[in-house]
């Protein structure tokens, strides 16, 4: 009947064993603590704490200060990536030639050069295109205006 067609995975908060074990798989990758992460130790002290010897206002300020500089670390480095790849910056390389290494079949360093043609994002990484081949920008090792290439 109806009740055939009803899943538990369309059901929010999503409590399917598969649905949480791929939250955890996820979870255990990231090896860095965020913001979410110093909030729920946070959460976790003022739950656990000696109601005779509450915790003093002063750490109470210090932890919140600190909660506060995590998260704004955690904006910088959101914005610095954006603006490491930002798209007008890159595209100011159109028409430049540029230089990189890369290794061959045999594990050999070799250098490249030519000239960029476009910009291309993919999976949130920019590539320089030069004839068919494309090069993430941070293997760049060199650019210079038409022509010549110069090492540093």
């Amino acid at each position: 009947m109806a009740s055939d067609s009803v899943s538990t995975r369309n059901v929010w908060p999503y409590y399917d064993k598969s649905n949480v074990q791929m939250a955890a798989e996820k979870k255990k990758d990231n090896n860095s603590l965020g913001k979410d992460d110093f909030l729920r130790i946070l959460v976790t002290q003022l739950r656990n704490q000696d109601p005779m010897q509450p915790l003093q206002d002063s750490d109470f300020i210090a932890q919140m200060a600190q909660f506060t500089s995590v998260e704004q670390l955690m904006n910088m480095s959101n914005e610095m990536t954006m603006l490491r790849q930002n798209l007008g910056m890159a595209s100011s390389m159109i028409g430049k030639e540029i230089a990189w290494y890369d290794y061959t079949e045999t594990g050999e360093l070799v250098p490249f050069s030519g000239k960029v043609e476009s910009i291309l994002i993919k999976d949130n990484v920019q590539y320089a295109i030069v004839g068919e081949s494309q090069i993430p920008l941070d293997k760049i090792v060199s650019i210079a205006e038409g022509g010549e290439t110069s090492d540093g």
